[in-house]
């Protein structure tokens, strides 16, 4: 007969194997698993409306949960990842032709520039305009070819994009559906209290929907804003410049402004002053204002988390799990914060020494 002890350890050395194979099953379509989650977890409260009014429905309900879903989040965008990829293609193709050159833009503001900027730039070895153009040039080249390859990435991987969205979908039926259930479970495995076990899991998904929607809403609104200016101005490409503003926005006080401040320095360095008061402006007490208001009321509010830490683990978050980071550092921090809260105050014992 084998001692208990073994026994348990051994069970205890198969459930983390297959824990890990499991997760390196799943770990192909990472992606996929992690938007479903995320969206459950924002449209989770909106499911247990329809719930309300249709009782005992769980599978009607959910269906017409992801139906809503698919209208006001997958399909926009979509349509914008279309405009963009279009878009994109077409600034590559007039900077190929030589007919958009952004080196020449950049010679411009050079010749523009006062006696002591152009002082300061001889003391930095940076006044070879030839040099500083063909620099210039071949950044521009190299980020307009990644967008199209991404682009022809895209295309050329249509099949594992429509299997990886399937499986989010189908993914998001089921957490909806089942949520509940599936949760109870989750949570009898873990070996904590109920009390600490309810409180380390409202403090995951309140911070998850409050990174989740603030984040987007500022991006989106920063976008919408930094592209509508864009095409009033009569910059091409709105679509393209928004989006990226709306990227960049992920990044706390500096995103958008990491486009629209150099077209302003370019409009006021080529004499077009009005154009460049306008978008400056604009950037500044317009875009810059919905960064400074909303981030800290959609964000920072709810997860009661300090702007700073907010901001590095934003950051930290997307340096190591790319675009993702987002949502998971600010979760990381908020979590590490709770955990050790807990700690702290007594609440789990401390191991004996």
């Amino acid at each position: 007969m084998m001692p208990a002890n073994l026994q348990s350890k051994a069970f205890l050395l198969l459930l983390a194997l297959v824990t890990i194979a499991f997760g390196a099953i799943l770990w192909q379509f990472h992606g996929a698993v992690f938007w479903g989650v995320i969206l459950a977890i924002l449209f989770t409260p909106l499911h247990r409306r329809l719930l309300q009014r249709m009782p005992r429905r769980h599978t009607l309900a959910a269906l017409c949960t992801l139906g809503i879903c698919l209208i006001i989040v997958i399909l926009p965008m979509t349509a914008i990842t279309l405009s963009l990829i279009q878009e994109a293609t077409a600034i590559y193709e007039r900077m190929r032709s030589g007919q958009l050159n952004f080196g020449l833009y950049l010679q411009q503001v050079i010749a523009a520039l006062p006696a002591w900027a152009a002082h300061l730039l001889d003391r930095l070895n940076l006044t070879s305009i030839a040099d500083l153009q063909e620099r210039f040039s071949s950044v521009a080249v190299q980020a307009s070819q990644f967008v199209a390859g991404q682009a022809l990435n895209i295309g050329q991987n249509t099949l594992q994009f429509l299997v990886s969205f399937g499986i989010m979908l189908y993914l998001l039926f089921f957490l909806l559906r089942d949520g509940p259930s599936l949760a109870l479970r989750i949570g009898q495995a873990i070996p904590l209290e109920d009390s600490h076990k309810r409180q380390l899991v409202d403090k995951f998904t309140t911070v998850i929907r409050a990174t989740v929607k603030g984040n987007i809403v500022v991006a989106a609104s920063q976008g919408a804003l930094g592209g509508l200016i864009f095409w009033i101005l009569g910059i091409q490409g709105p679509v393209l410049w928004g989006v990226l503003m709306a990227f960049l926005s992920l990044l706390p006080a500096v995103g958008a402004s990491l486009i629209w401040g150099p077209v302003a320095i370019y409009f006021f360095a080529t004499g077009a002053m009005w154009q460049g008061v306008v978008l400056a402006a604009f950037g500044l007490f317009v875009i810059g204002l919905v960064d400074n208001v909303l981030r800290p009321i959609l964000v920072g509010k709810d997860t009661k988390m300090p702007d700073y830490v907010v901001l590095i683990s934003t950051l930290g978050g997307m340096a190591l799990f790319g675009l993702t980071g987002f949502v998971i550092g600010p979760v990381i921090a908020a979590l590490f914060i709770a955990t050790w809260d807990l700690f702290a105050s007594g609440q789990v014992s401390k191991p004996a020494e």
